[in-house]
């Protein structure tokens, strides 16, 4: 039996309203297309609109397929459909900050990005006057002296507050980002100039090339060779704002010219573990992403750190460890796995590669503690500790790489972990 599907209603005041609610949804970041657009109009046309209920979960149904789609559907909905005062309020939360005027709260991420689609080609700087009123002329000065810059601000933003602009503008910040690492000295040596040790052999072999005499010394000094880069990215339901942002600054790393890593590898984690460095060395970011995306199947999913590390180190760690690896393990440690298992592929993990730098966008709380048990079984083994919830955490990242010595907050959470 094949299956005909519904003929779009005659209504144009369904078709237009659906339609530019399906705009507001795009440009807040939902996959809103033409497809889902007829859908919802020929199911809005037969479900009817006896109640609110039965047409808010209609349209629910028609345009979000993942759980992370709902708290913008229902921002934009609200926005929309039923109530026109929330949107005045939600205009005044993205109006800049007057020196003496302050809000009662910080606007979640999905009701900035609802808003922002909503008011999209908006002029928001000029004001609304009555129909047959001008402005008097009167200007507002506002004292701006201790506001930061716009860039300065999205520097420090989380990314997880971030709105649709916001994030398309720290990824363009996050592609000109480097992590620049120095040289190791190798047990090797060569010659040089100016070489700190003598060269014994090169010097005799050219003395009896000239009779005997010894014209010159010879000096050698270490070779010098480039690290390479590992980096284990956390991508479960908890870590998916940061993952994303992680995975276009790994991007950026691999892509950077002069940076010193001799190779940059990449691994994605959830349920299971997915190599995607092929897809890394592509030179535009979002066809990267995608093609991650495709091969990774457990994006936003579940944890099993202890798991996907334990396939690491038996898969490859001896394929990409070599040459004095550092480690990026880029995870919230939540785990639900036995604390012993995770303990055990963490320091085998820390045994073979020269240094693991843990990035854990939970330190962006001030009174973080290790309180978990997985982030107690994986940090003893981890050689420093740093945040990684904006853009300057990750600009931090290149102080931890510089200096091996930096422990970053795993002195401080070491005291806590013993103290308990």
């Amino acid at each position: 039996m094949e299956y005909t599907p519904l003929e779009l209603p005659d209504d144009p005041q369904l078709t237009t309203n659906i339609t530019h609610f399906a705009r507001a949804l795009r440009v807040a970041g939902l996959p809103a297309g033409p497809g889902r657009v007829a859908d919802a109009i020929r199911a809005v046309a037969a479900a009817g609109f006896s109640e609110r209920a039965e047409f808010y979960y209609t349209l629910r149904a028609c345009f979000t397929s993942r759980p992370e789609h709902r708290a913008v559907f229902d921002q934009v909905f609200r926005l929309y459909w039923r109530d026109p005062r929330y949107l005045e309020h939600m205009m005044s939360m993205m109006l800049p900050a007057v020196r003496g005027v302050s809000e009662d709260r910080t606007p979640k991420s999905a009701e900035k990005r609802a808003a922002e689609a909503l008011l999209d080609g908006v002029d928001r700087d000029a004001p609304d006057l009555p129909q047959g009123e001008e402005s008097d002329g009167t200007e507002i000065e506002v004292d701006a002296t201790l506001t930061m810059s716009r860039e300065e601000r999205l520097k420090t933003l989380d990314f997880e507050q971030m709105s649709v602009a916001e994030m398309a503008e720290a990824k363009r910040l996050i592609a000109q980002m480097t992590l620049a690492v120095p040289p190791l000295q190798s047990r090797r040596m060569q010659a040089a100039a100016h070489g700190a040790r003598p060269d014994w052999r090169r010097t005799m072999r050219g003395a009896m090339a000239r009779g005997g005499d010894v014209v010159e010394f010879a000096r050698k000094d270490r070779r010098e060779r480039w690290p390479s880069l590992v980096a284990l990215c956390d991508i479960s339901g908890s870590m998916s704002s940061y993952s994303r942002a992680v995975l276009h600054f790994l991007h950026a790393v691999s892509n950077a010219k002069g940076a010193g890593w001799a190779e940059v590898h990449a691994f994605t984690f959830g349920t299971r573990l997915t190599n995607i460095t092929r897809h890394m060395g592509a030179r535009d970011v979002d066809a990267a992403l995608a093609a991650a995306g495709a091969e990774a199947q457990d994006w936003e999913g579940g944890t099993r750190i202890g798991a996907c590390l334990e396939s690491f180190n038996r898969d490859w760690s001896r394929r990409v460890l070599g040459r004095g690896a550092v480690v990026l393990l880029i995870t919230d440690g939540l785990d639900r796995d036995e604390p012993e298992r995770l303990s055990a592929a963490m320091e085998r993990l820390a045994l073979s590669s020269r240094r693991v730098i843990w990035v854990n966008p939970l330190l962006r709380w001030d009174g973080f503690a290790p309180k978990a048990a997985g982030i107690r079984a994986m940090l003893p083994h981890v050689s420093s500790f740093r945040a990684g919830h904006n853009i300057a955490a990750l600009a931090g990242l290149a102080e931890a790489v510089a200096r091996p010595d930096d422990p970053g907050e795993k002195a401080r959470l070491m005291a806590a972990l013993r103290a308990d």
